[in-house]
């Protein structure tokens, strides 16, 4: 029996319970949405904390902590560290930084505000990928950058804390400063305690440029760059590195001795996103601590794979009852088709034959159920993605994160749910062939007749 006769067997054999063969395939079909809706779940929220990872942090960056010594304590980084890093194949840039101990006071003619300060190495900066909104790099000792919310911070001296801000806690339009700060003197005020009094000690910065805004909304950045020399003449004031503060009150306080090749912040970047892991791993080699988007996304990937594959799992379960109806399908086709088996087994057709018509019958079951099942579940999901934001804000009056994917199908779960449907239908229909093939000839005849 060719292989197109059989086909045309099945389908005339199918066409007798319409009814019977809809009912079976509607509830293959749903269990099919229902396991790769749920999974897609998973799915959606996996692309979406990915796609939130990578806008939020820079692919190519690393961050080295420090390197780990024999006594197991990690010690800060210097210039034969950063030298050691330039030399690593595929690495771009490494950008290395000191912080100033103490969050001094900047003013310009009635405004001020406090700001974090930096010492950055610029050259490496720059080739990191730093932009700036408008303005230049600083050159001189006294030129700093500043960050892009540095003049939305600026207050007026005077001005009354309760009635500074607005809703959003930003500074009120009335209060800001309002022009350019590129090109301006500004008063950098650090200070130091001597016995009981606060001296203050003011230096003249300029201006020469601005940072480029923050990617991300949330992202605040008011921080000043400075330069080595600003730095020098801090530490000389203050008799510490990096401006560190003394209590009066505790004679025995040990200031911590910190070599001026010292960094209090490495970031490694890599030429391209393929060669983070590559030079991750290099560095973890020479007992560096190192945190890069690399093991973010790992971490995240380990923990979405174990909920994906439960929750296939799950909707596994439902394909799995589903196949109940198949083989309560099958059974009746074979107890009902009885007559013809055994008029196929009296002209010589053989057991595997047969068994093989009634499989390519329960197959046909699944395959058909998973092929719609997989068309509503994509429905599902976009009319999910669209309506379920609108429908949390009007509920409860939150809007959900920007970007956030409820449900996502990637090509990948209608191939899993297709290969899951097709092995339990076949299983499904597998014992009712069985029964095909020993069904006796003369019994059946006679029970034609």
């Amino acid at each position: 029996m060719k292989l197109k006769d059989q086909f045309q067997f099945v389908q005339q054999n199918m066409k007798k319970n319409k009814t019977r063969l809809f009912m079976t395939i509607l509830a293959t079909a749903m269990s099919v949405t229902f396991l790769i809706v749920l999974a897609s779940v998973g799915f959606g929220l996996h692309k979406s904390i990915v796609k939130e990872t990578m806008e939020r942090r820079i692919v190519t960056e690393i961050e080295v902590h420090g390197k780990q010594e024999e006594s197991g304590e990690y010690r800060q980084l210097t210039n034969k560290d950063v030298n050691a890093f330039e030399k690593i194949e595929d690495v771009k840039a490494v950008i290395r930084q000191k912080r100033l101990a103490q969050t001094p006071m900047y003013e310009i003619g009635q405004h001020q505000t406090s700001a974090e300060t930096v010492v950055a190495h610029m050259p490496s900066e720059t080739k990191a990928g730093l932009e700036l909104s408008e303005g230049k790099l600083p050159v001189a000792e006294n030129e700093v950058i500043v960050g892009y919310h540095f003049v939305q911070s600026l207050v007026p001296k005077d001005a009354d804390p309760e009635n500074l801000y607005d809703e959003k806690g930003e500074v009120k339009n009335e209060s800001r400063y309002k022009e350019s700060l590129v090109g301006k003197e500004i008063t950098l005020n650090v200070v130091k305690l001597e016995g009981d009094n606060e001296v203050q000690k003011q230096l003249k910065v300029i201006v020469t440029g601005i940072r480029k805004k923050p990617t991300k909304e949330w992202m605040y950045d008011n921080s000043v760059f400075v330069s080595e020399g600003i730095l020098t003449q801090i530490e000389n004031f203050t008799g510490t590195p990096r401006g560190m503060m003394k209590d009066p009150n505790n004679p025995d306080m040990k200031i911590p001795e910190i070599k001026n090749d010292q960094y209090d912040l490495v970031k490694v970047y890599a030429k391209d996103l393929e060669s983070v892991k590559g030079i991750s791993d290099t560095l973890e080699g020479d007992n560096y601590g190192v945190y890069s988007v690399v093991n973010e996304l790992k971490e995240v990937n380990i923990m979405f794979t174990i909920v994906k594959t439960g929750l296939i799992f799950i909707g596994t379960i439902a394909v799995l009852i589903a196949s109940i109806g198949i083989y309560n399908t099958m059974t009746m086709a074979v107890t009902e088709r009885a007559p013809d088996i055994g008029i196929m087994k009296a002209i010589g057709a053989n057991p595997k034959t047969i068994k093989k018509i009634f499989l390519l019958e329960s197959s046909y079951i699944g395959l058909a159920g998973a092929a719609i099942g997989t068309v509503v579940a994509y429905i599902i999901s976009f009319v999910v993605n669209f309506a379920l934001p609108m429908i949390i804000e009007q509920a409860f009056g939150e809007k959900p994160p920007e970007g956030l994917m409820f449900s996502y199908i990637p090509l990948s779960l209608p191939i899993i749910s297709f290969i899951i449907c097709y092995i339990v239908t076949i299983l499904s229909g597998l014992r009712p062939a069985q029964r095909a093939t020993k069904v006796d000839v003369l019994q059946a005849m006679r029970r034609e007749l």
